[in-house]
């Protein structure tokens, strides 16, 4: 099928949309709004030839030719026409098969679904290769920030350090209202819902799963690895109260959810928790459900990428620039330039993983212990047992009912002494409750 731009007759690219959902309309609204700017860049026309989904009677923000629709996704799959084919649906066992399917039906694929990668994404790159297709996943990390592109292709001459990412846009949000509003976790979760920008169910956001699922993603980009989900040390916000955001101030301090990827001397540090970073970097100010990464490679030094990592048109962004992506190779004639991980090997050589206990940081603790002389020398003497340096310490009045909040912030020290440390503290009759405790990170 043809079109024309400026006169010229130009060779279109059938698409097919798998997930008429919030990012489907997005994607659907860029190669309808952005349709002459698309092809005059790349030469051929991107054609949505059908959209899939099981609820076709549903409103929505974006409408669709009713010649489209289906609601069976093998009507595409099974299109001659399509040569893409978008998976949105999300989760992992539909979209595992349909993507499969696609696959070994000689399509291309974009998905937006970084928890399947982050489970099957070996799988799916490894068969993508065996059949010379291309699998783009830009939208699957950081929503609209180009980051994938960036780390595989802007940064390919360096080796990667260092990455720290807000790559949660819900959890962001919850913590900058409890910063700036004094909102308990829990009014600052009910408040990110009734905007839109929690799910009813938000353990994948709140428990730090959607940004380890990013996570595993980044660091096989970042450090060549297999994608290694299993082997990321998870943590949320949950648990996180105003007073510890509170005094994490008046100590240099603000308090975000990171996703944190570091070569290190004995291995691959991947890990995703609350984290206490000095009010003064960059990372700091990334307020609400904004996203931003940062990355140190040994040539570029240090940059950062920032901008929103969810919504409607941003995820579309993303998913159509990948479609763009798949199209100028496709007019080529060439198969997929770019490895999906951005190394040649087909199969990356696992890279040792650093166990968490095993990890050197700085901690912030909060203990809450009786109004009684020695109380603090007993807690130090427990921590220089452990071989734990104390570089800071405020202890406040009596609260309720004999109990003082003790906080100090130590200097680096091995996370096995510090759980050790902490099991021997809170089994103290002076200790009232089991002690809070937030990692530090001051590089």
């Amino acid at each position: 099928m043809n079109s024309w731009i400026a006169g010229e007759s130009v060779r279109s690219i059938g698409v097919g949309l798998i997930g008429w959902g919030t990012v489907g309309c997005g994607v659907i609204r860029v190669l309808d709004e952005n349709a002459e700017a698309i092809a005059s860049r790349l030469g051929v026309r991107l054609e949505l030839r059908r959209v899939a989904d099981m609820d076709l009677e549903r409103s929505r923000p974006v409408a669709v030719s009713q010649g489209l629709l289906t609601s069976r996704a093998e009507d595409i799959l099974d299109d001659p026409s399509i040569d893409i084919v978008v998976e949105l649906i999300g989760g992992l066992g539909a979209a595992r098969r349909l993507i499969i399917a696609a696959l070994e039906k000689g399509k291309h694929v974009v998905t937006a679904n970084k928890a399947l990668l982050a489970h099957h994404g070996n799988e799916i790159f490894d068969l993508a290769r065996a059949r010379g297709r291309a699998v783009g996943f830009e939208a699957s990390v950081a929503g609209g920030i180009p980051f994938i592109k960036a780390l595989r292709e802007g940064l390919a001459a360096n080796r990667i350090d260092s990455v720290f990412g807000i790559l949660n846009g819900t959890a962001n949000y919850i913590l900058t209202r409890m910063t700036e509003a004094g909102l308990s976790f829990g009014e600052a979760l009910q408040e990110a819902q009734d905007k839109g920008y929690a799910e009813a169910d938000p353990t994948l956001d709140i428990e730090g799963i959607d940004t380890a699922h990013k996570l595993a993603i980044t660091s096989a980009i970042a450090f060549g690895t297999p994608i290694q989900f299993d082997q990321v040390h998870t943590e949320g916000i949950s648990a996180i109260d105003p007073v510890d955001i509170q005094f994490a101030e008046e100590f240099g301090y603000r308090l975000k959810l990171l996703a944190i990827a570091r070569r290190s001397e004995g291995g691959l540090e991947m890990r995703v928790h609350p984290t206490l970073i000095p009010s003064s970097h960059v990372l700091a100010s990334v307020l609400g459900a904004y996203n931003a990464v940062h990355v140190h490679g040994n040539a570029v030094g240090n940059i950062m990428l920032y901008g929103l990592g969810a919504g409607m048109m941003p995820t579309g962004s993303a998913v159509v620039s990948d479609l763009m992506d798949i199209a100028r190779d496709m007019d080529a004639g060439t198969p997929p330039r770019i490895p999906h991980l951005g190394f040649s090997v087909a199969v990356p050589a696992p890279v040792p993983i650093k166990p968490i206990a095993d990890v050197s940081t700085c901690y912030y603790f909060r203990f809450a212990a009786v109004d009684r002389p020695g109380v603090l020398s007993k807690i130090s003497g427990i921590l220089g047992a452990h071989q734990i340096s104390i570089a800071a310490v405020i202890q406040k009045g009596r609260q309720t009912q004999g109990a003082v909040p003790i906080v100090m912030i130590t200097h680096e020290a091995l996370e096995s002494n510090v759980r050790n440390a902490l099991a021997e503290m809170n089994r103290l009759d002076v200790v009232l409750a089991s002690t809070q405790v937030i990692r530090i990170e001051d590089q």
